[in-house]
């Protein structure tokens, strides 16, 4: 398959192989030809390596974090190994090259390939994402072809250009690292934006959900009290009453509602109790058969109860679901304020 990875190490792979072949390319007699072949085999050996040389994909995920952005570090780094070779091919083959060759010849095109060579393996080595082992590599082949054929040579015929190939790739790098970073956080606020999108979009369903509820509770009640311009009848007070309690209810706490609870709650309402519900938090996550055991037992306590007031109200503690208190007024106490004649809690079920 094509793809712009795999055309770049074709353009490195063939690259490096052109200039290696220049260093065969004799115009003259060299001293030393097998010192020569080495140093290229030394060469394009490291070259294809640093390449090629992927470290093995390890399977353990990385630590979940609050906020995980992308390091834009698509390239593996060069391994160790490779990295060291690299360095030995800068500090090598120079020095093997411009003695094999011999005085002569160490200005000649086929003795001067290195310049390029090493700079195209450093630039390799950089986009290996090295940048320490890339600028000693550099370093290494400036001090070497300075002393071989002097720094006025040596700047004039490729060492300049194997510097500014480091440059850029290392400018490259930093500039596909901060636009993959960009990439990464643009991403994370997509998902942001279209979470809160979608849960904007749930909540204006409950609210017509609720809405739908409200005016097919309060509806009927509220077309009475029109017709008749408020003149209310004590039945139609009770149903207003009822009705305002249904719908505190449904916005105060659904998630303890059912059809059992609903009607022991309008029971007690219509024996003229205060009943209050509230949901405080402590029932999220539970699932619907778990809510259908703790809603079971509430409508058992409610109808058993005869307090004139009643308050339910759900617990954040881990052990208690809900929690129903009754009171009543108290008969012959010197205060007259309402004593508790009803406490139940009601646990989570599974749970001693």
């Amino acid at each position: 398959m094509i793809s712009v990875k795999n055309v770049l190490v074709a353009l490195g792979v063939a690259f490096t192989a052109y200039l290696a072949a220049r260093g065969l390319w004799w115009t003259s007699p060299v001293p030393y030809p097998l010192l020569v072949v080495g140093a290229l085999g030394l060469y394009l050996g490291t070259t294809w390596l640093c390449i090629f040389w992927e470290p093995p994909r390890t399977s353990v995920a990385p630590p979940v974090t609050q906020v995980n952005l992308p390091t834009g570090r698509t390239q593996p780094r060069l391994p160790v190994l490779a990295q060291m070779l690299a360095l030995t091919c800068a500090a090598v083959v120079p020095s093997a090259i411009s003695f094999a060759v011999g005085p002569e010849s160490r200005t000649a095109p086929f003795a001067t390939w290195y310049l390029g060579g090493i700079g195209a393996l450093m630039t390799i080595v950089m986009v290996r994402r090295r940048p320490w082992t890339a600028w000693t590599g550099i370093a290494a082949l400036a001090v070497a072809s300075m002393a071989w054929m002097g720094v006025a040579s040596a700047l004039a015929l490729g060492l300049v250009g194997s510097i500014v190939w480091v440059t850029c790739a290392q400018l490259l790098v930093l500039s596909m690292d901060r636009a993959a970073r960009d990439t990464g956080r643009l991403a994370q606020l997509q998902r942001a934006a279209s979470a809160w999108q979608a849960s904007q979009a749930m909540r204006q369903r409950e609210r017509r959900v609720q809405v739908q509820e409200a005016l097919a509770v309060a509806g009927p009640v509220l077309t009475r009290t029109v017709a008749t311009g408020g003149a209310l009848t004590d039945a139609d007070r009770l149903e207003a009453r009822l009705a305002e309690g249904r719908l505190r209810d449904e916005m105060r706490g659904p998630r303890l509602l059912d059809d059992d609870v609903r009607a022991e709650l309008e029971r007690a309402r219509r024996r003229g109790a205060n009943v209050t519900v509230l949901d405080e938090g402590g029932l999220e996550g539970l699932d619907d058969a778990t809510l259908s055991i703790i809603r079971a037992q509430l409508a058992e306590a409610l109808r058993s109860a005869s307090s004139d007031r009643l308050y339910i109200r759900t617990s954040p503690d881990a052990r208690i679901a809900v929690t129903v208190v009754g009171r009543s007024p108290s008969v012959g106490g010197p205060s007259e304020e309402d004593g508790v004649d009803l406490w139940r809690e009601i646990p989570h079920p599974g749970v001693a």
